[in-house]
This record gives C-alpha cells, structure tokens and sequence, in this order.
C-alpha cells in the first residue's frame, strides 16, 4: 500500500480544527478546576491554526525536529532560534492522575515548549530554560522538569530518548546560565530574561478571566497571571513578524496572524492606545535586522546601554555617538533632536552608512561616557529597571545640562575652544573633538582661513571622514547649559497663565500620524474633558474620578483648526503633542469649539507670543528655526498660520511681521527625509523651519503649501508676484514673449483643447511650480489658457462694478478727454486688477510692434481681447474699442516713462534676434529663461534660481544675488559675476553692462554663473590709473588648439611669441627685431603673423593642466569668426602681476576705458535692513557652512582676501 503524500506547509488550509490554548487542566494551578475546565470549553470555536491530525500527520523519529507552522515565517527576517529536539512524548497532568496524554515537545535556547499537535502554530504552555532549576529521572522512562515552585513530568519511548531529552535540557541550562553571567541581567526575578516593552492584563476573547500580556522585544507573550509571568511559565507567545495590530473600537484590538486571531480588550481608550504603540513596535522590530546592531556591538562598551546598562541596546543617538536601549530612546527623543537624534540600530538601514559605523566603534560608549558621565553619583546613575520619570530626570541632566560631563581645560574662554576645535578636527582625535562641543566649542566658527572657513571645511581639507560625519550630524545640536532654565530660552521654563475651561468633547483615539481621511461620527466618543493647572483630562463621564487620559498643556507643540465639516463632527480641532501623537476633537456647537481652541491656545503659548492670540488662525505652534544673525544652532519660535499669512515671534523680540505666502519667491524642502527644512523665500529674506518632530512638521509643511497656492478664482486669490500681477498671468505672458512675438496668428489661433485645459488647471493649482519651456508646451495653447483665464474670472478684469464705465468711456469723442477718463478708471481699479491690466497692455503692445510677422496689430488683438476681458458675447464693439484705445495710448494712460519704454524695447528685441539667430543655427531654447547662479561657488546650498530678462545685465544680476542673500557690499569689495567653464578650467568675469542673456544662452552644459569678489580687481586699477600708454606689448609664452588655428607651429607645447595689444586689434609677431627709440617698443621682423579684432575676443583667467603650462599665470583667448566659427588658443605670462596687466588692457581696450562702474551706487551700496519681527534676516539658503561664510563677510578684510591672491 502506498504511502499518501503530505501536502506542503503552505498549500495547508488554515482553521480547519478547532483548539485551544488551555484544553487540559494540567496548565492550571488546580485550585478551582471547575473554572479551568470552564475556560477550556469556552475557547472552542476560536481557531487556533492547527490542522486535522489525521490528514496531515508526519512519521517522523522523535529525535528528528519536524517542521513547524512558526519556524519559518514568510517573509519575515527575524531570525528563528534554531530548535535543540523535538519530538512527542507522554505529559503527565499535575494533578496526580496516571493518565499521561501524548504532546509535542520543542526545545530550544530560550524556552521548552509543548503542543497538542505538530502542526499547532502556538504552545499550550512554555518553560523559560533560565527558570528550570535541575532535571531528574524518577522511574521508567519518565524525568521531571524541575522550576521554582512547579514540576513537569514527562515519559519518552525509551531510557535512551529519556537520556537523550534529560542532556539536551541540561545542556540548554548551562548555555542559559552562562549567557546571564555575561550579561548581568537578573530582571524581574528571571534570570537573563529580557524587560518588557509593555505588560500588563488584558482581557482576550474566550477567556473568562484576564491573562497577562507582555510584548518583549518582537514578541507577545502570554501568561495566566502575573505570578506566572515572574516565575517564567507561559501559555505561549506570538512571534509579531507575521503579526498586524488593528484596532477595532475604543478599547479593543485584534492581533492578526495567518494562524489565528487574538482580540484583546483594555480597561480604557488610553491603555488601548499605549498597547497598540508597543505591539507596532514589536511589529517593527521583528521585521528589521541585526547585521548594524552586530558590527556595532563588535565594541564591548556598546554591547550595554550607555545610560541604564541594559544589555544589547538597539537604539542609537547618532550625535551623541552612544549606543542605548529603547527604554532610554524615548526618553531621548523627549529631549528633541537639537540634544539627541534617535536612530534604529535595526530599522534605519539607511541611516548606518559605513562611515557611521566605524565612527561608533571609534568612539561608541566609551569615549562617550568617559564624558558625559565623568562625574555621575552611584546613588543617581540609571539602572535598567529604572522608572521612566527617573529616566527622563537623569537624562535632562545628563545631556541637555551636561551636569555630569568632564569638564574641558578651556571651558568658558569660546575663543580658546573654537581654535582647539579646528586644531583637533585635523586630528583622529575623535574624543578631543566631542569634549570641546559637548563643552561650547562653535561649531560653524570661523576658522581664519578663507579656503576652509569652518571646522568641517578643514576635517575635509584634511582628509579626516570620521571628523566630518560626526560633525555634520552635529550641525544643529544644543551646547549643554546648566542654566537652561533662564526665561525666555525654552518654552516650558515660561510661566504660563492659569486657563480653565470645561465641557464635553467628542474625541477620537490618538494617532501616530495625519488624519488623510474624514473620521466618521461613529469613531467619536463622548469624553468629559476639562482643562485645568495646564492639563487637559478627559474622562468617561462628568461623574468620573479618574480621568481616561491627559495631556499636558507643557507638551503641547501646535494646535490645529481644520475647514468646518473636514470630519464627522461640524467644528473639530486637532492636538499634537511632543510625543508624536494628535488628538482629535469635536463639536457641533462653532461657538463652544472656538471657545476650547482659545482656552488650550493660552495654556500652552507663552506670554511672549500671546499677541498670536488676537486673531483666529488655522495652525498655532512651536517650531525650531534658523534666522537673522543666530545661525548657530536652531532657535524656537512660534507661528501662526492664518490664510495666506504666516506670522512669527522670536525669542529675540515680541514684534511680529507677516510672511505673505501667496507671494513667495520660492517655497522647497531641503535635506533628507529624517532632516527636512522648509525653506520659505520672500523678497530679500529667507527663512529656515526645521522638521524636528516629524508628525507636526508635516501638518505645518502641508497647511503652508496650502495656504501659499491659489485660494479661489478671483485675482486677488492667485499666488502673486513682487508686482501683484498674479503668477499666472506672468507666466504665460513671458513665455509668450519670449516664445510667440512672432508666431503668426498669436491669440487669434486656438489650442488644443485638451491640452490646454490641463495646462489651465496645473496653473490655477501652483503657478509657481509650472515651468512653461518650448517644445513642451504650444504657444497657441499657452495663448488659448491665458485667454480662458481671464474669461473665467469671476468679477472680470475690470470689474462688475466699473466694466459700464469703461464701456462708455470708449465712446468719448475727444481724445484727450477719453485718455484721462481711462486714467481715472485706471485709479479706482483694485491694486492686483490695475496691475495685471498693465502687464496685459504692456504684452500686447510689445505684440503688435511685430503686427508685420505675426499679422495681429493692434485691432486684430482688440477684436480678440475685448470679449475676453470685458466676457461679452462678442455683440458689443466697445469692447474692442476699450482694448484698442488703452494700446494705442499705452504710454500716456499707463505713465510709462522714456527708461521703461526703452528697457522694453531693447528686451523683445533681443529675443527676436535670439531666436532668429537660434532658427539659423538649428538650436532652439527654452521660453522661460531661469539661470542657476552660484554664490561664491558652485554647491547645491549656494544655488539661486533668477529669471534673466534680455535686459539684464552682469551688474543687475549680481546686486539681485547679492539682495537675495542680503550682502551688504563694503568699500573696496568688488563683487563681479564670473562666466564658469569647468572643461576648460577657466572662467572669466562678466563686465557690469554686458548683457547677461546672450551668455547664457551660449553656456554649455560643463559651464555656470557664479557671483563672487573679484580679488583682483584693485591691483588692475591701480595699474590702469598709473599706465602712460593705452597700448600693451610684451613676450608670453603661446598654444595653439591644433584644430582650430592652423599657424604652422609645432604641436604639443608652448612657445614664446610676441604680442601688441592696442585699441582695435592683438597682433601675433613671430620674433623682435630691433628696438624703436621713439616709441619704447621693439621692432618687429614683419609684418605680424596674425591678427584679431580685440572686440571679438573672449579672454578667460586660466589654462587646462593637461596642457601643461609652464607657468600658473595664464589665460585662454577664444575668437568667433563672422562665420560662427571659434578659434582657441593660450598664453601665459610669467608673473601674477604681469597677468593683471595684459587682463586689465584686454578690458580697458574692450569697453572703451570704462573698467568698473564709476558711479557710487553701483560701487558701494547701502543695504536696507530687512527684518522679521526684531531679527534682522540673512536670506542665506543652504547649509550651515554657507550661512556662517556669509555672516562672515560682513567683517571680513576684502584687503587680506586679496592679498591671498
């Protein structure tokens, strides 16, 4: 007969038996069995994951360990803890009785477990290997296993097995044994036993009486009591890689697994939420890994928490360089990322690069203790069962005041530490380096040196990696300080006024994240909620004594008042707390929801911001920021979202200024995922707001973005540029201009209409993220949403109120008199109306000066506007007459002076000629011009995105950068903007008029702007002030590109050649004759070799190292034939000055002797202070070593600087 073939574990259906946890009354401790008995029936029904017996069994030895439904989870990574045997042997019940009943035994380093079944996915009970006491045989077959105050008898097959199950016990005792010793954990009367993440009763489905649960590590483990959970005799536990928490009400929760369901119940909603947290937690750890924590506790004084001592810490703070358990991480993230920035040894992979490592083995907990608890009493240090207030206190003290770090030799002189710091950085004294930050050393101080102006500059220029990852993630933490209770330098240090409010609320459970969906009304409970002595309880009724949960109003990082009917309830308001959690609340009543927003609002904001108060708002909070001139470390202050305005106060002073949102320059996220700053950008001020706690930073970054998009239809709703014209409008209108002036038909053709209702909607959502660029968009269908744009305007461009007066102003007969009528009616508009009006005009005027190529003068273009803007039907001819007045008197009815009307000009002439030249070469260009210009040099952190008008010149660019990043420019600073070719390793300085258009439109991908001083630009002048001559000649050293110039001279090196620069041409002379007594220069052999026009030229500073130049003092001179052809050669002088000299004549001879503008303004230039509130901002973008540099330049020696030249 033929042996049926076993299905394979995962073709197994699950819940096809029923059993249960506790079927036998051996388990109990036989004191009631009625009520045992009674347990075991009514567990029936509840699957446990086992299968039937009969059709699954496996004929396998006892001594063989079979399969088993949890050695193996799919997918998991939590490694299982290899079995030591298995096997089926006889259990006798306590009880007494000779009835043995057969079980499934598994042993392995941890625990004795046994089953009903092999195929049973969780034990009827488990023994913790650390409490057997002694194994003993004791007759035929059978042996005890011995605990504290409990026996379990079993009987194998034979003497053999028996002997066989008594070594492997034995054996598993003494490896348990050991293992405690090494660790020293002796934790609740368990040897070696690991402390609970969470413990406590709960009530589970099927159990008369509650069990107690504790989730250790990856694990729930259940036990019948609390006594059995001290003894170390367990029902069974869940292994949580292939668990799933989900709450199902108020109190209750469901543990999934694909054996089994457990629903639990808590005694309250708070307890509900605090088990979720933890068994999510277990969730997380079980599907992370070990290989980091491993390599990591390769240290030995990282194998215990740097704090409490509990053994195989997983948890890290990566600035602080200690290694802690996870008891102690949370406390650490209570003290805020600017003291300690928690990390996962086991879940943020990405985090522990290889450079994070080694830098942990470096340093780790032992350097790290050897300093911040150099001088911790015996009777204060941390224990591993230590209480979380303990835990909090000691670690406020311990690293926040830095009471017990090791005092540094130079502490309290910053100058002396500053200087040891930049030394040390050099060094692999990674210790030194902790010690002077952990006692004040500045880490963004000025290092004296130009090239490496901080410390992390010279740990880079010296190579030193570990220096530079452990500074970098020091960026933003605090310098400890005893006295950091002073008013005013934290928010809980500020006595708040006593608020007292109460009522009821309607309240959801907590939650770790944002609330993207609408909560139903069902998922509100009814709370008795009252405020009082800064803390918000809430209770089970007005009756109850003892509140359901509380929170403190000290805790409390921001407030939130979401769109009326956002949830199930009309007026909500929402809670987030320092922990990471948000409460949600509600009411019908706006009056009563308005009255709680206020009352929590004055518990929790301080005196120093109470004018925040005055006004409603949609978010109120704390938040860390960067600012001004304290660009250190990160400061706290608090803002107020309200519509488009988002204001602020600073420690620094109680006064105020609102961002216009609608109006920023530029609104982007910077840093990674675990350090993100928001970065806000307005009109010569920037502003940094740091994501320290994740869940309130991103409720502000989505309300901020919100509030910074269009808000509605009418004008005034749109984002809105430095000139009120709405974002959209300027978009098209500029890529119109640059793209459409001569594209036939323009505006009198239609786009697409698909096409162009997607391009209208990704306007009317973010004007401000849309780049509009040739190729990509039609400029009919840019033309065609314009159009509708204006159409769709709910009160029209002009107005319901005025739009007759408009139209009977075109009826005015005397031209004089209908221009000063559409003056007035010009005033009366509103300021956003009345100036897209006349950036509308100004377009189409520029449009119909290309009436002969486009074909659209100026009645065309009012036949086609003035239905548009006045939404007529097209009937109504005075309309058009409007439009086709206000172009033909553009000038007089919009006061457009000579300079404006020529810039104009001059722009969209440019543009033709660009593009023209642009359709002759085959290359075409983008119609939104932007340009990435870099200040000082080219970095990620330095980048400015400016849009280049044809009419722009260098000068212009370089004071908008420099408005930009608020540079005052001194005396003698000469702050020029340099064209930067990367391929040929040179670059050359623009002159102030030339127009910065054209330049960049000839710019290769290897090349870039960047606006910095021009170091020698005073030596060239002096030299200019004192030369006799407006001539140059003299002998450099020449190179030929060898296939550009075809001079005959022999490749591959350089070769002395006589020049004469004079005021229309450089000319090339192969050798010196004779010398001219009259003239003092020599004479030449013949006529010269070559000639160059000198105004054709483009001379840059340097020359490529693989030519091998035989001096350092070089350029290279590129000429551009009439044919768009480009020659390119070098030369070298043989001194610096000498280099000046022939740069300066170049430039002198090029632009007629106007070198440097020579008027004041241009020259040095007063910059107005720019403030928010009483701090003066710096609007610096990029990191820290950027912001400190230009802080700097306000003191710096532009004389030294050149000197270093």
């Amino acid at each position: 007969m033929t042996k049926k073939e076993e299905p394979p574990l995962s073709r197994v259906p699950r819940a096809v038996r029923v059993a249960s946890l506790l079927s036998e009354g051996e388990e109990l401790s036989g004191d009631d069995q009625e009520d045992e008995d009674e347990d075991d029936h009514a567990y029936e029904g509840v699957p446990n994951g086992g299968w039937h017996t009969s059709s699954l069994s496996l004929s396998l030895p006892s001594t063989i360990a079979a399969p088993h439904p949890m050695d193996g989870p799919p997918g998991g990574s939590t490694p299982v803890t290899p079995v030591i045997k298995a096997g089926w042997l006889d259990k006798n019940p306590p009880q007494g009785s000779y009835i043995y009943q057969k079980r499934w035994v598994r042993l392995d380093a941890d625990h004795l477990r046994y089953f009903d079944s092999n195929k049973d996915a969780y034990s009827k009970r488990f023994i913790s290997v650390a409490c057997i006491s002694r194994v003993a045989a004791i007759g035929d077959q059978k042996f005890e296993v011995i605990t504290n105050n409990r026996t379990f008898a079993f009987r194998a097959e034979s003497d053999v097995e028996r002997k066989e199950w008594m070594q492997a016990l034995q054996q598993a005792m003494a490896e348990q044994r050991a293992r405690a010793r090494l660790s020293s954990a002796y934790l609740l009367g368990v040897p070696g036993s690991e402390q609970p993440d969470r413990a406590g009763s709960l009530e589970l489905r099927g159990f008369k009486n509650k069990l107690y649960v504790a989730v250790v590590g990856d694990k729930v483990q259940l036990y019948k009591n609390l006594e059995e959970y001290h003894l170390g005799i367990g029902i069974t536990f869940i292994d949580m890689s292939v668990g799933n928490v989900k709450e199902v009400d108020r109190r209750s929760f469901d543990l999934t697994t694909p054996y089994r369901i457990f629903s639990f119940s808590a005694d309250s909603e708070l307890e509900k939420e605090q088990w979720l947290e933890a068994m999510q937690g277990a969730v997380a750890e079980a599907l992370s890994t070990s290989e980091v924590a491993e390599r990591v506790w390769a240290a030995a004084p990282n194998r215990f928490c740097a704090d409490c001592g509990a053994p195989q810490p997983d948890w890290a703070s990566i600035n602080l360089c200690v290694v802690i358990c996870k008891r102690c991480a949370g406390e650490h993230r209570g003290l805020g990322a600017g003291v300690s920035k928690v990390r996962s040894l086991k879940m943020d992979r990405k985090v522990w690069t290889e450079t994070l490592i080694e830098l942990f083995l470096q340093l780790g907990n032992g350097a790290g203790n050897r300093f911040w608890a150099a001088n911790v009493p015996p009777s204060e240090a941390l224990q591993p069962s230590s209480s979380p207030s303990t835990r909090r206190c000691h670690l406020e003290a311990k690293y926040r005041e830095g009471k017990y770090r090791r005092y540094h030799p130079l502490f309290g002189n910053q100058e002396e530490l500053d200087k040891a710091l930049c030394a040390a950085v050099t060094t692999t004294d990674l210790a030194e380096t902790q010690a002077l930050l952990g006692c004040g050393a500045g880490i963004s101080c000025f290092s004296g040196d130009p090239e490496a102006p901080t410390p992390l500059a010279l740990a880079e220029q010296a190579g030193q990696t570990l220096q530079m990852e452990f500074l970098r993630n020091n960026r933003t933490t605090e310098v400890p300080r005893l006295d950091s209770m002073k008013p005013l330098e934290k928010h809980y240090s500020v006595i708040l006024p006593t608020v007292s409010h109460s009522g009821f609320l309607y309240k959801t459970a907590s939650a770790g994240k944002l609330l993207q969906d609408r909560r139903a009304r069902e998922e509100f409970s009814r709370r008795w909620c009252v405020l009082s002595d800064g803390v918000l309880s809430y209770y089970e009724n007005e009756r109850a004594v003892t509140p359901n949960g509380e929170i403190r109003a000290s805790e409390i990082v921001c407030l939130a008042v979401p769109l009326p009917d956002t949830h199930g309830f009309e007026h909500t308001f929402e809670v987030y707390t320092e922990g990471e959690r948000l409460y949600l609340f509600g009411l019908e009543s706006m009056e009563q929801a308005h009255e709680w927003v206020k009352c929590i609002a004055k518990a929790f904001v301080p005196p120093l911001a109470e004018d925040l108060l005055a006004r409603d708002f949609e978010r109120l909070g704390r938040l860390p920021y960067k600012a001004g001139l304290s660009l250190q470390r990160a400061q706290e202050g608090w803002f107020s979202l309200s519509g488009s305005e988002l204001r602020a106060v600073f420690p620094e002073g109680p006064c105020e200024e609102p961002l216009q949102l609608r109006k920023l320059q530029e609104l982007s996220i910077q840093g990674d995922s675990e350090n993100q700053v928001l970065v806000l950008v307005e009109r010569r001020r920037t502003l940094y707001i740091q994501g320290e706690r994740r869940l309130d930073f991103m409720g502000w970054l989505g309300a901020i973005q919100k509030a910074a998009a269009s808000m509605g239809d009418t004008l005034s709703e749109q984002q809105l540029g430095d000139s009120d014209i709405p974002v959209i409008v300027y978009r098209c209108v500029d890529y119109i201009t640059q793209c459409g002036l001569t594209s036939e038909g323009i505006y009198r053709k239609c786009g697409q209409t698909s096409k162009t209702q997607r391009l209208l909607e990704s306007l009317r959502q973010d004007a401000r993220s849309v780049h509009l660029k040739e190729g990509e968009q039609h400029v009919d269908d840019v033309s065609s949403a314009l159009k509708r744009f204006l159409r769709d305007l709910p009160d029209g461009l002009f107005t319901r109120a005025q739009r007759l007066a408009w139209l009977e102003a075109s009826e005015i007969e005397d031209e004089e008199e209908k221009v000063s009528r559409y003056r007035e009616l010009l005033v009366r508009l509103p300021p956003v109306n009345r100036a897209t009006v006349k950036a509308l005009i100004s377009h189409l005027y520029c449009v119909q000066c290309f009436s002969d190529t486009n074909q659209m003068n100026v009645h065309n273009l009012a036949i086609v506007f003035g239905p548009t803007l006045f939404q007529t039907d097209g009937q109504d001819y005075k309309a058009g007459r409007v439009v086709e007045d206000l172009i033909n008197h553009y000038v007089v009815v919009f006061s457009v002076d000579e300079e404006e009307l020529r810039k104009q000009r001059e722009e969209i002439t440019a543009i033709v000629k660009m593009r023209v030249a642009g359709t002759a070469s085959g290359t075409q260009h983008a119609g939104d011009f932007i340009c990435t210009v870099y200040l000082e040099e080219k970095k990620a952190e330095t980048e400015q995105h400016v849009k280049i008008p044809a009419s722009m010149t260098a000068e212009e660019l370089t004071l908008e950068i420099l408005d930009r990043r608020n540079v005052g420019i001194r005396e003698k600073d000469y702050w020029t903007c340099f064209e930067v070719n990367e391929r040929e390793e040179a670059e050359r300085p623009l002159h102030f008029a030339e127009k910065v258009l054209p330049i960049l439109h000839g710019l290769g991908t290897d090349s870039h702007l960047v606006v910095k001083k021009h170091q020698a630009m005073e030596a060239m002048l002096l030299y200019l002030a004192s030369r006799v001559s407006d001539t140059k000649h003299g002998m450099m050293k020449f190179r030929e590109d060898r296939s550009l110039l075809g001079l005959g001279l022999p490749s591959g090196g350089f070769h002395d050649r006589y020049f004469i620069l004079n005021s229309s041409c450089l000319r090339l002379y192969k050798e010196v004759r004779s010398q001219r007594p009259w003239s003092g220069a020599p004479e030449t052999s013949h006529r010269p070799e070559k000639e160059w026009p000198v105004k054709s030229l483009r001379v840059y500073l340097g020359v490529k190292k693989k030519l091998r130049p035989p001096t350092c003092w070089g350029f290279t001179v590129v000429h551009e034939t009439e044919k768009h052809e480009k020659q390119q050669w070098y030369l070298c002088c043989d001194t610096q000055m000498e280099l000046r000299e022939w740069f300066a004549t170049f430039l002198f001879v090029q632009h007629d002797g106007l070198v440097w503008p020579s008027e004041p303004s241009r020259v040095s230039r007063a910059v107005p202070e720019v403030r928010l509130g009483s701090v003066s901002l710096i609007p610096l973008r990029g990191s820290e070593n950027e912001m400190r540099r230009s802080v700097a330049a306000f003191t710096a020696d532009p004389l030294s600087l050149l000197r270093n030249v």
